[in-house]
């Protein structure tokens, strides 16, 4: 090696480095998209499994929930502007940790993100039944002291002077119309029956069936929350004596909405049990 190549070899080495040192520093923003990216999801993911383990209240819970994914839209916005400040850069960073990241953030922010348009969509009530004038009584399971609290309506002008009671009938019935007694060909014992059944199938816990009486109690508990909404069926055989006369409620323990689910629930259940739901007579 002669003495004019060792200078010239140091210096491609020294500039080789300081090239590496820039870019270096710039992916430290990749590294924070892709530990927030991951955070949201953790943060919502716990925050859901420790209400249903017990170790905070519901609504704290739903808090942590809501928080992730105000990360999470965090996360997706700071990757997007940092993709668009380095997108003519001369050294660019790696993307890949970035969009890691923002992809993570997304999966969550849309999987929570659609939880908040169904609640933009469907009454903020939780209590649904199949009969509004006389609803199926729980008689083992205890409806919630709160139960007719915090109707919607109270100010609205059609509503105003109505009685909590009569404003949930008036809600339910432009949201849930569908949702009526139905009529089966089948003794109310065997309706009874075949109703635990399909409560059992779907991991429902029964609380009381009793087919002499025609009622069924039942309870289904969601996967992460482990919010728990109770079921009664009411079973009573129809005026002409022909088959049968079934009502189902559903209303959740806990929360002013519920985001549509004891519908979901009350239809579904209806439909296998009687296989073609029609209205009663």
């Amino acid at each position: 090696m002669t003495d004019q190549q060792a200078p010239r070899a140091t210096t491609d080495t020294t500039s080789s480095l300081a090239s590496a040192q820039p870019q270096a520093k710039k992916d430290i923003l990749g590294y924070l998209v892709l530990i927030a990216g991951v955070g949201a999801l953790v943060w919502g993911a716990v925050a859901a499994i420790g209400t249903g383990w017990g170790f905070w209240a519901y609504t704290s819970g739903l808090k942590g929930v809501a928080g992730a994914f105000l990360l999470g839209i965090a996360v997706i916005l700071i990757g997007l502007v940092q993709e668009w400040r380095v997108r003519k850069s001369i050294t660019p960073p790696l993307r890949a940790r970035r969009w890691v990241g923002m992809l993570i953030a997304l999966v969550y922010v849309g999987w929570i993100g659609t939880f908040f348009v169904k609640a933009l969509t469907v009454p903020a009530i939780h209590d649904v039944s199949t009969d509004l004038a006389d609803p199926p009584a729980f008689q083992t399971l205890q409806l919630r002291a709160d139960n007719l609290d915090n109707v919607p309506g109270a100010d609205y002008p059609k509503m105003r002077g109505l009685t909590p009671e009569q404003r949930w009938a008036m809600v339910h019935q432009k949201d849930y119309g569908d949702i009526r007694s139905v009529r089966v060909n089948e003794p109310v014992a065997t309706v009874i029956a075949k109703a635990e059944r399909l409560a059992k199938a779907r991991g429902w816990d029964v609380a009381i069936s009793l087919p002499e009486e025609g009622r069924m109690e039942a309870t289904e508990t969601s996967a992460f929350f482990q919010f728990k909404d109770d079921v009664v069926l009411r079973v009573r055989p129809s005026n002409t004596g022909e088959g049968s006369i079934v009502d189902m409620r559903s209303v959740s323990r806990v929360g002013q909405s519920d985001l549509g689910m004891n519908a979901k629930r009350v239809r579904s259940f209806l439909a296998d049990l009687t296989g073609t739901v029609t209205a009663a007579q």
